[in-house]
């Protein structure tokens, strides 16, 4: 969350960063209740003031001045009115605080959505195979490695199951780019939980903004997780890291649910967009300083994924207006499929600079007895799934309607082609 303390020094910067975003500014409404709070504590104080005053002038009295008496009664009266008002109002503050997105990045490209993120960089050549590709719908099918109807009768609309060398497809997948990542790119690897508790959605800042696309067990107040971005932020919650800890760097692999609610009727057919999906996931608690050059090196992990498995991709910045919540600053990385003959979002790298560790409360001392400051916080996917599987089934796909393994997959696959 932003500091309330900034939105009182420089509210300008933040109407400028929320009208970037094309988002409508609570500015006001954030600064008129931090006024009428600081008035209420005011009078609080002022009363409890008078009150102590007065006790200490009744005490020294041998007859109670029944004026004084009822004085104090009303004043009693008062600051418990009074903070009951403090309360309400507190609670509307904090609603509110929650609610503001990141700052926008001053490298940030001014846009209103998706068409306005900007390309700026591609790897491999868009190959025009020399037969009729077939979408992953029909290819999955017909390898008897992706079974839509159980899905669906098992679990209903936008669920799916994957059989055979489907299944060992995506846990291969998994694996290899655990692998790479903890190897070769000096992460370690976690596993959490996969329900968290309601501070921590708080703390990632997927609450209260999204909880209408959140899955909630509402009687124990548990929450699947969206992203193992959710879990892993809240790692290192209350805590201080220690001089010369930092960075911390984590790879997770979690499902991920999600409702969906905000894209009904969107990516209906195939595996692209359902309610239970597999990824990795890349997490980095870094000093502020380093934050913007971690995040390019994020992207090059993830971006090495797509061509050690030789998927031609692209690397788009996101414009101001397709930015996360969290995020000041983000990449997309998509794959070309050429069955679905369009550009699939495999990754989404983002600095989160203090804004989830201010919700979180994670601070860090970068010399022993030195201020407090709140660390950096950077996500990336590495990548996830089902879009993986469907980019390489369908760019892997032969004119016999057998799929080659793509070779650094094959140790963990244990054959060369998928029939």
């Amino acid at each position: 969350m932003l500091s309330l303390q900034l939105i009182r020094q420089d509210p300008e910067l933040v109407r400028e960063s929320l009208a970037k975003r094309g988002e409508a500014s609570s500015v006001d409404g954030i600064l008129s209740l931090d006024e009428e709070r600081r008035r209420l504590i005011q009078e609080v104080e002022s009363l409890r003031a008078r009150r102590k005053q007065a006790s200490k002038e009744i005490s020294q009295m041998r007859e109670k001045p029944e004026a004084l008496l009822t004085e104090m009664r009303d004043v009693g009266e008062r600051i418990k009115s009074l903070d009951s008002e403090i309360t309400r109002n507190e609670e509307e503050l904090n609603d509110l605080l929650l609610r503001v997105p990141n700052l926008v990045h001053p490298g940030v490209p001014v846009g209103r959505d998706e068409s306005d993120n900007v390309v700026v960089r591609s790897w491999g050549e868009v190959k025009t195979l020399d037969f009729e590709p077939l979408p992953h719908w029909d290819l999955g099918i017909r390898l008897g490695i992706i079974d839509f109807e159980r899905g669906v009768k098992i679990s209903g609309s936008r669920f799916y199951v994957l059989q055979g060398w489907g299944a060992k497809l995506q846990r291969a997948l998994i694996a290899f780019m655990l692998d790479l990542h903890i190897n070769e790119h000096g992460y370690t690897e976690v596993y959490p939980p996969f329900m968290v508790k309601r501070e921590c959605m708080l703390g990632s800042g997927n609450l209260p903004k999204f909880a209408d696309n959140l899955y909630h067990d509402a009687e124990d107040d548990m929450w699947f997780v969206p992203t193992a971005e959710v879990p892993v932020t809240n790692f290192h919650r209350d805590e201080i890291i220690e001089p010369g800890l930092l960075p911390f760097k984590y790879v997770a692999y979690t499902a991920c649910f999600r409702r969906e609610a905000m894209s009904a009727g969107k990516d209906t057919r195939g595996i692209k967009r359902g309610h239970q999906f597999d990824k990795v996931e890349l997490y980095k608690f870094v000093e502020p300083d380093v934050s913007d050059d971690e995040l390019e090196k994020m992207v090059a992990d993830a971006e090495e994924v797509c061509w050690k498995l030789a998927l031609p991709y692209r690397v788009l910045q996101l414009c101001s207006g397709d930015l996360g919540f969290n995020a000041t600053k983000s990449y997309d990385i998509e794959v070309w499929a050429p069955g679905c003959a369009e550009w699939l979002e495999v990754s989404s790298c983002s600095n989160c600079i203090d804004f989830q560790a201010r919700r979180s409360n994670i601070r860090y001392r970068s010399q022993v007895g030195e201020k407090l400051q709140f660390v950096h916080t950077l996500n990336g996917s590495g990548l996830a799934l089902p879009r993986v599987v469907i980019a390489v089934l369908e760019s892997y796909q032969q004119p016999d309607g057998t799929v080659a393994v793509p070779e650094v997959l094959r140790s963990y696959m244990g054959t060369d082609v998928i029939s």
